[in-house]
């Protein structure tokens, strides 16, 4: 339990929380827990999660706390934990946890009792320092300098810091969805809704458009003539920047299985190494500290770079996205977004759910396995399949790759087919 040793200090926590409604009345709650458990609590308000995995080890605290849904609806919410170094709780640790939350225990009374504060803003703003240095901006140098950048902050809890951040780094940003009411977040817009952005950046002279999701861990992007440069792509930029310059550690990045072959082969073509894990951005990070690498991250546009942050950081990938297209116009004045995003061939994938069936016995179950053997065969070295279980809902995802849309759209919709035959619940 997170309590003050009878002869040592109180321990501290800091909570944030994204924008939507329920936040404020969670984060009460867990404050008060804590604080009645002997915990100090300074109260971060609206901050990104990234703000308080960086913000937990900058302060020195003893834990970090985030309320907050991520990218799904305002109606949803959740907490975050994350260690004094910044890093989200392992699983083993939230079990021990949960499993030691009916034991009794003597609660602290009188002094004992924790206190709760307010943060005044410094904490943010040191945040947005930490963001912008990273990059090598300060007073006196502006590496984004005339770029003009659309931002689409999904009515979340990046919609004050990715402005700021951008700015102070020297972009003319035109920002979109920044302002919360509580119920906005992510409706229509950010990262998982970039319609709106594309549309923007067709009829605007901006050079790039980024998004984030509600607690802004996630970035995507969009070029000069409002296509999708998704977190493949970003990491491929990035990837391939730093390898350039020698700080791009063992010449390797992490990605998923949900990664798409074109972005493999255009790191293995460039001599970086993948290495591939399970889909979630708890696996990316568990292979890059096992095997001491930088970058990491996935298609959704959660990327971690181990330099800067414990955990995926929007504002951070844009911060860096930017500074790599600006250094690369200044060598050539004839680059672009889309021009640096086509180093990505991207296959054609299409992703089919099929709800409503027994995910339990998809691995078991032989027809279905000898028809995915058959469609790889049938797809050779130009596609690829992939069969995922949905970690809360009985429901699987078929994702196919080939190389035509048509193909792929064939492909998956004959095994989603065999799917709903096979697995009824």
């Amino acid at each position: 339990m997170l309590t003050r040793d009878s002869t040592g200090p109180r321990k501290r926590a800091i909570i944030g929380q994204d924008s939507r409604i329920s936040g404020q009345f969670i984060s009460a709650a867990v404050a008060a827990g804590l604080s009645s458990a002997g915990v100090d609590v300074i109260d971060l308000g609206v901050i990104p999660t990234p703000g308080i995995a960086f913000l937990t080890s900058k302060l020195g605290v003893d834990l970090g706390v985030v309320i907050s849904a991520s990218h799904n609806p305002y109606y949803d919410n959740g907490i975050k934990f994350f260690s004094r170094a910044g890093f989200k709780l392992d699983d083993t640790i939230e079990d021990e946890i949960e499993s030691r939350l009916e034991e009794p225990w003597d609660r602290p009374t009188g002094t004992s009792v924790g206190r709760i504060s307010s943060d005044s803003g410094k904490a943010v703003s040191s945040y947005i320092e930490h963001l912008v240095q990273a990059i090598g901006a300060n007073d006196n140098v502006k590496p984004l300098a005339g770029l003009k950048i659309v931002l689409d902050a999904a009515n979340g809890a990046a919609s004050n810091v990715a402005p700021e951040a951008l700015r102070q780094a020297g972009a003319s940003v035109t920002v979109i969805n920044a302002s919360p009411d509580g119920e906005n977040i992510n409706k229509s817009c950010g990262s998982t809704h970039p319609e709106q952005l594309r549309a923007m950046m067709k009829v605007s002279d901006a050079e790039l458009g980024v998004a984030f999701d509600g607690d802004a861990d996630r970035c995507i992007a969009v070029d000069e003539n409002g296509e999708l440069i998704d977190g493949d792509k970003i990491i491929s930029i990035i990837a391939l920047d730093l390898k350039e310059r020698g700080e791009l550690v063992k010449d390797s990045v992490v990605l998923t299985v949900m990664s798409n072959l074109g972005t493999l082969n255009a790191l293995e073509n460039a001599g970086i190494g993948v290495e591939r894990t399970g889909v979630g951005d708890r696996y990316v990070l568990e292979n890059m500290l096992r095997n001491g690498l930088r970058l990491g991250g996935e298609q959704s546009g959660h990327i971690i770079d181990l330099k800067y942050s414990t955990t995926g950081d929007g504002t951070l990938s844009a911060l860096m996205l930017a500074d790599v297209y600006m250094r690369k116009k200044a060598q050539d004045p004839s680059v672009s977004m889309s021009k640096l995003a086509s180093v990505v061939q991207t296959l054609p994938q299409v992703l089919i759910n099929v709800p409503d069936v027994d995910k339990t016995r998809l691995d078991a179950d032989l027809v279905i396995q000898d028809a995915v053997t058959r469609v790889e065969a049938e797809l050779g070295t130009s596609g690829r399949v992939l069969l995922r279980s949905s970690g809360t809902e009985p429901l699987i995802r078929v994702m196919v790759e080939a190389a035509t849309d048509e193909i792929a759209k064939t492909k998956a919709q004959e095994l989603a087919d065999l799917i709903k035959v096979r697995l009824p619940l």
